[in-house]
């Protein structure tokens, strides 16, 4: 039960660090975590582990609450502020890769010993793999496009403040969806068997969709602290 503890406690982790983030630097704190999470989850793709008996990679959460944030930002600031948030992880996503893939092409100081090998730990965390890279950038894009969209489609049809937890869940679960379906079907189509691929999908969202059904209360909280603010303003 190790694993699944500290899976639950990186999963509160995230979300208070959302929130402090946005208690310290408001709006700024939001958007300022989406390179955050895209950034750190493709380091943390690379180990994988066991979790609730299914192999998972640890990407997962920091990578969903990328999808808590754009909520936030569509609940507080609007559709225009949330889609600014997509495309700066999509910016920071795309030189993350760029510029550690040209750092790996400098050849390793030959009179150090250690530098050998941090260039390969540094290579099998940051090398470009073209369809990795192709997938986890359409899967980001769509996704988190469609989920802007979706919450203020939504918005329209539950507009109450009692109805968050329709609009966020509604949103987000579907978008986690298309997230795990493109990024599978472009990543592994024809790399694995049909069974195996369909293994990988529902690992995926399995873990996705338990963090975008716990994020609800950090919704409401985020959307408590921007009342407050502009009460006191």
């Amino acid at each position: 039960m190790q694993n699944e503890l500290l899976w639950l406690v990186m999963l509160l982790a995230n979300f208070l660090l959302i929130i402090l983030a946005y208690r310290l630097f408001g709006k700024w704190g939001l958007i300022m975590w989406i390179p955050i999470s895209v950034i750190i989850a493709n380091i943390q793709v690379i180990q994988t582990v066991k979790l609730f008996g299914l192999a998972a990679t640890l990407g997962n959460i920091v990578y969903a609450t990328s999808f808590l944030v754009t909520d936030i930002l569509s609940e507080n600031y609007g559709k225009q502020e949330a889609k600014k948030a997509v495309w700066i992880g999509f910016f920071s996503l795309i030189s993350m890769t760029l510029l550690m893939n040209l750092a790996l092409q400098f050849i390793p100081f030959a009179g150090d010993d250690f530098a050998p090998v941090a260039h390969e730990a540094t290579s099998t965390i940051f090398s470009l793999m073209p369809r990795i890279a192709i997938a986890s950038l359409s899967a980001y894009l769509l996704s988190q496009r469609h989920d802007v969209w979706a919450y203020h489609f939504w918005r329209k049809r539950f507009s109450k403040d009692h109805q968050i937890w329709l609009r966020n869940n509604l949103s987000t679960m579907v978008s986690q969806l298309i997230d795990s379906v493109v990024f599978v079907l472009i990543a592994f189509w024809g790399v694995y068997e049909g069974v195996v691929l369909f293994e990988i999908f529902l690992t995926t969202y399995f873990l996705k969709w338990i963090v975008a059904a716990a994020d609800t209360p950090f919704v409401y909280w985020a959307r408590g602290i921007h009342k407050k603010n502009k009460f006191l303003m």
